[in-house]
């Protein structure tokens, strides 16, 4: 019989808050929700900055009131002037507005120190996933024999996986090294691609930097050797850079792809094929609802690119909303300027507290019995591993469950936390783990450690 999915996770939890306001007794007032990485759903405050914008532009009346800092009001202007009509309901170019996107190129030249970034190689979409579907579907051949393949990291984020088999290619797994914190090996990726053989044609290769759902961030070293593998077996470079701004660890650091490789040089920096995937709703700005991304491809064949601008005009256009967000993430407020003093203490606010709750979540795990939790160097998830004993193994088959999903609908029921058992990510065969966001607040955190610590320590005993 087939075991249950996650699903049942998400239903279970509804039906749990619906009895709360029937005001059923529980050992908890409220379910805490940690599956998404949605800051703003886990009490994160959204950034007062880009709330003021989006309201004048939605409101331009607003523009003509004191209430709003002259900064915001300046930019508003200005965004609405490259508005058709002076609206944010107009349609605009599919590729986005053209100002906003020569200013994402902008951003991306000075993130990557020079390197040059041309607008024309730059699609905003409703959403990076949105985008990475669209060129999947260049490089996925339904009709392919053998079928297309694409080398994905395990864990994943799942709905690349699903995307990539929905069009008919297929996953091919390669497995993120949890004891080196959670290290992307190459003598991996060739072991992947030998598995691939008589079963799939790969043609590309997924990275996820910083991770999700592990929060690692990949060196220099480590990308230069991807890249250079890339390069050797001819796969389309996929970068998947969406938490790019959520770096934790004191000796980590950000890079691109793009400016990593192009710091490499010719032959490299003229031949890998590079599609790079930012997003408006990750990090600081967390504006998961707006639905804003981009994708900025290197090296293609014009060709190739002709294809993708036919395949991103099919929707139209971005929301515009969602456009205006990325333009705000990009180009922030800058010292000097009314908005800067709050938006960087929003910011600090920010960082403080995720730099708080990742040291607490190391902490407190690494204290229990039966859990192990690397170091969260960046991105907004923590992924711990749970060690649980036979019987609740066996429980859980009893169940008709991955021991996993056991484990956090027993969370749901008993502590009221909804976190995402590790299953849908595609760890390492035989490993147990769950997801859950860390971009919340401080207090909140404290909170759900207390009450996970407490669920824990009364598993293991029940079922040892």
């Amino acid at each position: 019989m087939k075991k249950l999915d996650s699903t049942v996770l998400a239903r279970r939890a509804n039906q749990i808050k619906e009895e709360l306001r029937q005001k059923l007794r529980k050992p908890y007032k409220q379910v805490i929700d940690l599956y998404w990485g949605d800051p703003h759903t886990a009490g994160v405050k959204p950034l007062s900055f880009v709330r003021q914008v989006l309201a004048a532009c939605l409101y331009p009346d607003l523009v003509n009131s004191n209430t709003l800092p002259v900064d915001v009001r300046q930019r508003v202007q200005r965004l609405l002037g490259e508005c058709a009509g002076g609206s944010v309901g107009s349609y605009t170019a599919a590729a986005g507005i053209p100002e906003i996107v020569h200013r994402i190129s902008e951003f991306i030249t000075k993130r990557d120190g020079g390197a040059p970034s041309d607008p024309k190689n730059i699609y905003i979409s409703p959403g990076s996933q949105w985008a990475l579907r669209n060129i999947l579907k260049v490089l996925v051949n339904s009709q392919a024999s053998p079928r297309t393949g694409v080398l994905t990291p395990g864990p994943c984020y799942p709905l690349t996986n699903f995307t990539i088999e929905g069009l008919g290619g297929v996953t091919v797994p390669y497995c993120l090294s949890e004891e080196q914190g959670w290290e992307l090996q190459v003598e991996e990726l060739h072991r992947a691609l030998d598995s691939a053989k008589g079963v799939c044609n790969p043609v590309a290769l997924y990275v996820i930097n910083p991770g999700n759902p592990a929060g690692y961030v990949q060196s220099r070293k480590t990308m230069q050797e991807v890249i250079r593998f890339a390069s050797e077996k001819r796969l389309f470079l996929l970068a998947d850079e969406v938490y790019q701004e959520c770096v934790h660890g004191e000796k980590s650091e950000f890079l691109s792809y793009k400016r990593v490789l192009s710091d490499m040089g010719p032959p490299l920096s003229d031949t890998v094929e590079l599609a790079s995937f930012h997003s408006a709703s990750k990090g600081f700005m967390g504006e998961c609802g707006l639905r804003g991304g981009y994708v900025e491809l290197v090296n293609l064949d014009p060709d190739v690119m002709k294809c993708i601008d036919k395949l991103f005009s099919t929707d139209s256009c971005a929301p515009v909303l969602s456009q205006i967000a990325l333009d705000l993430m990009t180009s922030p407020p800058q010292p000097g300027d009314p908005s800067y003093p709050l938006y960087s203490e929003e910011i600090q606010h920010i960082k403080t507290m995720m730099v708080h709750n990742i040291k607490r979540v190391f902490e407190v795990l690494n204290s229990l019995p039966g859990f192990s939790c690397q170091p969260v160097e960046g991105g907004a998830f923590a992924f711990p591993r749970l060690h649980l004993p036979p019987k609740a193994i066996q429980k859980a088959k009893e169940m008709e469950m991955e021991t996993d999903l056991f484990y956090c609908m027993r969370l749901l029921e008993e502590a009221g936390v909804l976190v995402q058992p590790g299953m849908e990510n595609g760890p390492k065969e035989g490993t147990l783990h769950i997801r859950f966001c860390i971009m919340t607040p401080e207090d909140t955190m404290e909170e759900i450690l207390s009450r996970l610590s407490s669920f824990h320590t009364q598993f293991m005993k029940d079922f040892s």
